[in-house]
């Protein structure tokens, strides 16, 4: 009875081991599933792939074009994204999947911008009732000889010509600006355009065609900036680029209204942001970038580059015309309606040799 008595013993601590097996093996399974769970991307949890998504966007230097582009390429070569249901299905769910992070976006950028700006009234309200609070003291009256008086309001007016001057030359103009020998009054102290129909600034150079804008900035910065460095926002009319924790390089509203979906912007080298702007209004030359710019002469802008033949037939037609037309007025020719007048009524006269128009007037 001894033996038998240990040999269950033995049997019972072979299967209490067992189960202690067993046990750990599911522990482990629920742990995997759970952090499968944790891992799965929904709710609050995308967060988790961060930390990829900058990795693989650190191999793609042209910014986020580029990034999508592979991501879209990736879904092409690897699964059935664009096959594996009804034709149009993954464009409804690619675009409703952008709207939502677009309008998510903008809010938490307003947010983060309202947020900023309170902080910055409070911070600048604070100082400015410290600063009375310790200047506060009763009021003194000097007296001060003519001479005193001369020397300090000259001191005046060479301080406002300093602050005047400097403010000028915040983003200098770089092109020629046309002097008092243009005939035209109008055009007289107006900025030549350069080759590219736009103007170089001291801080940045824009080009133009009839279609678009082109502006390039140098970032100024001692190391190559990523997209997660600068600070680039556009709306239908105002324009912000600068680099994070500096003031920005350009903060101010569009002459004319872009066309949001198809103006993009790619960091060059790290060390130049490009801009390429999409005009709403493809008949019209832009005089300045944004409206603190100085203003350039439209009637001296060199068509050639703006790429004409790229335009449909009516549009390029009535480009032609309407720059034929402008370098006539110039010239104090006949515009082409004038002329199309003119021969209709040639044509006339001749048809009719018995009337005498030697005394008709004609505008």
């Amino acid at each position: 009875m001894k033996k038998e008595r240990t040999i269950n013993r033995a049997n019972c601590g072979v299967r209490f081991e067992n189960f202690e097996n067993w046990f750990a093996r599911l522990k482990k399974k629920l742990l995997s599933l759970l952090q499968l769970r944790k891992m799965s991307g929904d709710g609050d949890q995308q967060e988790h792939f961060d930390g990829l998504f900058l990795s693989i966007a650190q191999h793609h230097p042209k910014g986020a074009a580029q990034l999508l582009d592979t991501f879209v390429s990736f879904l092409s070569r690897k699964t059935d994204f664009f096959t594996g249901a009804e034709e149009g299905q993954w464009e409804k769910l690619v675009m409703s999947t952008f709207r939502k992070y677009e309008k998510i976006s903008r809010e938490t950028h307003e947010a983060e911008q309202r947020e900023k700006r309170e902080k910055e009234a409070a911070r600048k309200a604070a100082k400015a009732k410290k600063e009375v609070e310790s200047t506060i003291k009763p009021a003194e009256i000097t007296e001060l000889t003519d001479a005193e008086a001369e020397k300090l309001q000259m001191e005046i007016d060479a301080e406002k010509e300093g602050s005047q001057t400097s403010s000028d030359n915040k983003n200098a103009v770089k092109s020629k600006v046309i002097g008092d020998e243009e005939e035209d009054a109008s055009e007289r102290g107006k900025i030549m355009p350069n080759s590219g129909n736009g103007c170089d600034l001291e801080r940045y150079k824009w080009t133009q065609t009839l279609q678009d804008v082109e502006v390039r900035i140098p970032l100024n910065v001692n190391f190559r900036a990523k997209q997660k460095d600068l600070n680039i926002n556009f709306t239908k009319k105002h324009l912000t680029v600068g680099v994070k924790g500096q003031p920005p390089i350009i903060d101010d509203d569009f002459p004319h209204e872009i066309k949001l979906e198809e103006t993009t912007w790619v960091i060059e080298d790290g060390k130049t942001v490009i801009l390429n702007i999409e005009k709403v209004n493809k008949m019209n030359w832009w005089s300045k970038l944004v409206k603190s710019d100085p203003e350039i002469s439209t009637k001296k802008i060199n068509p050639e580059p703006s790429k004409l033949s790229d335009l449909d037939g009516e549009t390029r037609g009535m480009v032609e015309k309407m720059m034929y037309d402008q370098r006539q007025k110039e010239l104090g020719l006949p515009t082409s309606d004038d002329q199309k007048k003119q021969d209709i009524l040639k044509k006339f006269m001749q048809q009719h040799p018995e009337m005498d128009f030697s005394k008709c007037k004609f505008n």
